[in-house]
């Protein structure tokens, strides 16, 4: 029973520790971090996500570090941004932090070093996120995106995903299945960064204006899509 409880302390203080470190990063730090990874993500020759793609989407989700559980806790969880567009399809929004978390997303991953990066392919897709809580998989659809500057007839069944999920570990930039992991509103986070309460459908879909934090990942967002194409503003 000693030894049992033993386990289960530490158990305990493994996960409550990774945690803290997770949340350590500031609003603003984790938006820069944001704009950091997108840009590194979408700079790599022939390895970034496709254009055509992100020219089509309604948002962007950016977790700039995803933490995974230790011992024999076996969940996964980070802290990112969501990044809509204007209604006009031009340029992007004030973002509206976002919490991933996940017990078992589908891909061998381990370590501090995990980026995810989300797009949400239509208006259904977009107004999942404005939920207390959205599972992937089963309340939108997510699939594996595509790796390269353009996607192509063998990514045509993924193409009909509500989102599309990438990852980067290491260097290492795949598409990765993400059922089963949720998205949650980082509520306190958004309070910090905006001075009051506002719940995401207020921060993607309303007239909040972007903080002088979130400048750079607007900016960082319209250097690699500052309007969304013709086909995607048409066919919703």
């Amino acid at each position: 029973m000693k030894g049992l409880a033993l386990a289960s302390s530490l158990i305990i203080v493994t996960t409550v520790g990774v945690s803290t470190t997770a949340k350590a990063a500031t609003p603003d730090e984790n938006l820069n971090r944001s704009s950091e990874v997108f840009s590194e993500i979408m700079s790599a020759p022939d390895k970034g996500i496709p254009q055509d793609l992100l020219d089509k989407a309604q948002c962007v989700i950016i977790i700039p570090e995803l933490l995974k559980g230790a011992f024999l806790v076996g969940g996964e969880w980070g802290h990112g941004f969501a990044e809509c567009r204007n209604a006009d399809g031009r340029g992007w929004g004030a973002p509206a932090a976002m919490k991933l978390e996940g017990g078992s997303v589908g891909f061998q991953l381990g370590g501090s070093d995990t980026q995810l990066v989300l797009l949400v392919m239509n208006r259904h897709g977009m107004d999942e996120l404005t939920r207390d809580k959205v599972t992937l998989g089963a309340d939108a659809s997510v699939a594996a995106g595509p790796v390269g500057r353009s996607a192509n007839a063998q990514t045509d069944l993924k193409l009909s995903a509500q989102m599309l999920a990438w990852s980067r570990t290491k260097g290492a930039f795949a598409g990765v299945a993400l059922n089963g992991a949720s998205l949650r509103p980082d509520k306190s986070a958004n309070e910090k960064l905006y001075g009051r309460p506002l719940n995401t459908r207020e921060i993607l879909m309303g007239d909040v204006r972007p903080t002088t934090g979130a400048k750079p990942l607007i900016a960082t967002l319209d250097r690699y899509s500052s309007r969304q194409g013709e086909a995607s503003r048409t066919e919703h």
